[in-house]
């Protein structure tokens, strides 16, 4: 599923149920040694789904230990992103991207409450004027966490829901609008990013792939 919104030169691997035989590395196990069968679930097969995927790339298996904030330390040249959510995990790794960023969510209206917190007010009066069938709060979340997981690789920094303005066609794309200055990149400042998204299968996915300086365009 994933796959559809990513360009050709993002590999990705996705799982819909938790294979029983996940082998991890001694350092990843030290990493979920006390951790609830759910996050270890999560844990690891998020990590056969990223070894799959590096595999395709000719990649040896590495340990894929979470690092500052979190986010996940790939092989030397390698871009990668993982996600998960009940029933689905997945990562995209490429050796020709800048940054890769994806999520995925159950395709359910988020909690009551909870959109305030993680939009803009002209984001909220932009998804109020989206046609039905599809949760557009939600979607926006997704979004916003891709774009995080884009972002940090670059500015290993926090981004907050409020300092990216996103917007959304019906075609499948969204752009982001950093509110923040952005790091540079080859002397140019990133303003932003543009990405995919599918709703299919009572899921939906959100992904962001910039090619590296040798690709077809450029950041921001």
């Amino acid at each position: 599923m994933i796959e559809k919104i990513l360009p050709p030169w993002v590999v990705s691997a996705e799982a819909f149920e938790d294979p029983p035989d996940v082998v991890l590395f001694p350092e990843e196990e030290a990493v979920i040694a006390r951790a609830v069968e759910k996050r270890r679930r999560e844990f690891a097969t998020a990590r056969h789904c990223a070894r799959q995927a590096l595999a395709r790339l000719g990649v040896p298996p590495a340990p894929i230990l979470p690092g500052e904030r979190g986010a996940p330390g790939w092989p030397d040249g390698v871009a990668g992103t993982m996600t998960h959510c009940a029933g689905y995990r997945a990562a995209a790794v490429s050796l020709e991207a800048l940054t890769v960023g994806i999520d995925a969510e159950p395709h359910e209206p988020l909690p009551e409450g909870i959109l305030p917190s993680i939009s803009l007010d002209e984001e909220r009066a932009e998804l109020a004027g989206l046609g039905g069938g599809v949760h557009w709060d939600r979607l926006l979340f997704s979004a916003k966490e891709s774009v995080y997981k884009a972002w940090f690789p670059l500015a290993r920094r926090w981004l907050g829901f409020e300092e990216a303005r996103l917007s959304f066609s019906p075609d499948g794309t969204f752009t982001a609008r950093l509110l923040v200055p952005g790091p540079r990149v080859d002397g140019r400042e990133v303003t932003g990013f543009t990405g995919r998204w599918l709703v299919a299968d009572g899921l939906l996915v959100t992904a962001i792939a910039v090619p590296g300086t040798g690709g077809s365009g450029s950041p921001g």
